[in-house]
C-alpha cells in the first residue's frame, strides 16, 4: 500500500547519514522487517483530518514509526538480556540502535505539535518498565502500543492543524485495542466516524476518495 511506502521510505531517508555503514545496514534490515502500522496510523489520521493528504505528513509519520521501533527494541533487550544470555556484543549494538531510532523520531517531531506526547511516550515507557521489573506484571508491556497510537493520532490530528479533541485522543486507544491496526480503510473510517460524532458533519467522504 502506498502509506506503507511513503513511511517507510521517509524512515528510511531519516537515518540514511548513520554511520559506519554496518550500523546503517543494522538499522535499514530492521526498518525492512518492520509493521509500520503507527507510522501509517499517523498518515491516514491526517489525510481523514484534513481531507487530503500533504508533503511533511510522511515525515512526521515516520517520526512516530521510529520512536516505537527503538522502544520496541528496547523492551526485547531488556526481556531478554542478552548481556548476560547471549551475544553481548550484538546487544551492545542493538541498544545503540534503539537510541538512535528514538532519537531521529523525537527530531522527526522537535517542531510539531505532538513533541510533548512524544516525550510522554518515551516516560510512560520507561515507568513501565521499572515497575514490570518490580511488580513481574507483564500486562505493563501492552501499554506501549496504546501509548504509540495515542501519539499517532495526536501527530496526525495536529499535523491537520485540526483540535485535539479527548475523543480524538482516545480514539488511539481504541484503535490499539485489539493489536496494531493493519488496515487503512479500517483506520480510515474510524477517524472519520470519531469527526463526524463531533462535527455532525458526514463522515469523511473527501478523505475515503484518497483511498
Amino acid at each position: 500500500m502506498e502509506e506503507v511506502a511513503a513511511v517507510r521510505q521517509a524512515a528510511l531517508a531519516s537515518v540514511d547519514d548513520i554511520e559506519p555503514d554496518r550500523l546503517r545496514e543494522r538499522i535499514t534490515a530492521r526498518l525492512d522487517d518492520a509493521s509500520f502500522a503507527p507510522g501509517v496510523l499517523t498518515l491516514v489520521t491526517a489525510t481523514a483530518v484534513r481531507g487530503r493528504s500533504v508533503d511533511g505528513d510522511e515525515d512526521i509519520a515516520a517520526g512516530v514509526q521510529l520512536i516505537y521501533e527503538g522502544l520496541t527494541l528496547t523492551r526485547r533487550l531488556a526481556h531478554d538480556d542478552p548481556w548476560t544470555t547471549g551475544d553481548r556484543d550484538a546487544a551492545d549494538l542493538d541498544i545503540l540502535i534503539a537510541d538512535i531510532l528514538v532519537s531521529r523520531g523525537f527530531y522527526l517531531l522537535a517542531r510539531t505539535d505532538a513533541a510533548e506526547a512524544a516525550v510522554d511516550v518515551v516516560r510512560a515507557f520507561g515507568r513501565d518498565q521499572t515497575e514490570l521489573r518490580s511488580t513481574g506484571d507483564t500486562a505493563l508491556d501492552d501499554a506501549l502500543e496504546v501509548d504509540i497510537c495515542e501519539l499517532a493520532v495526536v501527530a496526525g490530528v495536529t499535523a491537520a492543524d485540526h483540535e485535539l479533541t479527548p475523543d480524538l485522543r482516545a480514539l488511539g486507544a481504541d484503535l490499539a485495542a485489539d493489536g496494531l491496526p493493519e488496515s487503512v480503510a479500517l483506520v480510515d473510517g474510524d477517524v472519520a466516524a470519531a469527526l463526524a460524532a463531533e462535527t455532525d458533519s458526514d463522515p469523511g467522504t473527501e478523505a475515503a476518495a484518497d483511498h
